[in-house]
């Protein structure tokens, strides 16, 4: 499949890009190779793979659910700038 300029131009309207005249053409080839290779991967027989989350086998780091070093709100309070009645005090931000 090719794409022409003017179907490029269309698509740089789309996308909200601004492509300079003599630049569609540029453009109209590289969405032609884009598509070309689209199509090549379309001719691949993919019956019975299952599909992959990553290119490498992974497997999530797991840890214990435990309790760690909380209850301790004096401690992380005092590293705020400004702190009351055991909270975080922030300026306000909606009038």
């Amino acid at each position: 499949m090719s794409i022409d300029i003017d179907t490029a131009r269309r698509v740089a309207q789309l996308a909200r890009i601004a492509v300079k005249e003599e630049q569609l053409p540029v453009l109209a080839e590289q969405l032609s190779g884009i598509l070309g290779f689209m199509e090549q991967l379309n001719e691949v027989d993919v019956e019975g793979i299952e599909p992959m989350t990553s290119v490498t086998p992974m497997r999530l780091k797991r840890r214990v659910d435990a309790v760690t070093d909380g209850n301790m709100p004096e401690k992380i309070l005092a590293n705020a700038p400004d702190a009351r009645e055991g909270f975080f005090a922030v300026p306000k931000v909606v009038e």
